[in-house]
């Protein structure tokens, strides 16, 4: 590995180091302590949303995106959440019909609600345990798809989007989360479960690589590099917990699906 990479990687897992204990002292600390951590996590990547576009109103997009996930992270009611994002979409387009890249801007408020709040229903709705495995196995894509990507390389993934993802890094995330899940549901949850547990982090694998490349076509879009320089060794919030929120509402769907106990 290059020594520019093996800097990254490194950089990479000391910010894992800081961050990992965060996340598990705030899912063990309560339904307060996880709510904190979820609207922290949204109020960063609203002010990043609003400042990667070129808009004199930031502030009101920032707002508009913290709100609505504050409704879908507070209020476990789906009807309110749709209620309040589709009014924001209409009152916020309205408003800045004229402005360029509203798409995006609009884009903001679904995304990061639906990804904020996914992940609090998936709080609310099982264990802390599953919460956990959920972050481990999507970070596990991400860090697998970079040491496998960065190692063996070869034919590239989407290269007019993200031209550093190949398929080997696709494979590689794949085969480190399937790993994790099937041992958490191994141990946990006996042997009943582990073939849709496979399953379960095979489609999650790929849910948050469309995720990451979603991502990155934005950044593409609007000509940046990172969300932003927030996190040493991984640019911004958005581009750490892009698959993250991503994937949420699919896993909180799948795992009713698919039945998988851990």
């Amino acid at each position: 590995m290059e020594k520019s990479k093996s800097a990254s990687l490194i950089k990479r897992i000391m910010t894992s180091l800081v961050l990992i204990p965060v996340v598990v002292w705030c899912l063990f600390g309560g339904q307060e302590m996880v709510a904190v951590l979820a609207l922290s996590v949204a109020a960063l990547l609203s002010w990043e949303w609003a400042n990667m576009m070129p808009t004199k109103a930031t502030s009101a997009y920032a707002l508009s995106y913290f709100f609505a996930a504050v409704i879908a992270t507070l209020f476990n009611d789906l009807s309110l959440s749709a209620s309040v994002v589709i009014a924001l979409l209409l009152l916020i387009g309205w408003r800045h019909r004229d402005e360029k890249e509203l798409f995006l801007k609009l884009l903001g408020i679904p995304y990061i609600a639906i990804g904020i709040g996914s992940i609090m229903a998936l709080y609310n709705t099982y264990e802390v345990k599953v919460v956990l495995w959920y972050i481990v196995a999507v970070w596990a894509v991400d860090t697998g798809g970079y040491l496998f990507g960065s190692t063996l390389r070869g034919p590239k993934l989407a290269p007019k989007i993200s031209p550093n993802k190949t398929w080997a890094g696709l494979f590689g995330g794949m085969l480190l989360a399937v790993g994790i899940t099937f041992g958490a549901c191994w141990f946990m949850a006996g042997k009943d479960y582990w073939v849709n547990a496979v399953i379960l982090a095979a489609l999650l694998t790929i849910i948050a690589q469309i995720g990451d490349l979603a991502e990155s076509a934005i950044k593409r879009r609007l000509k940046i590099k990172d969300s932003s320089d927030l996190i040493p060794g991984h640019g911004g919030v958005f581009d750490r917990v892009d698959g993250l929120i991503f994937a949420a509402p699919f896993a909180w769907w799948l795992l009713k699906i698919l039945k998988v106990v851990f």
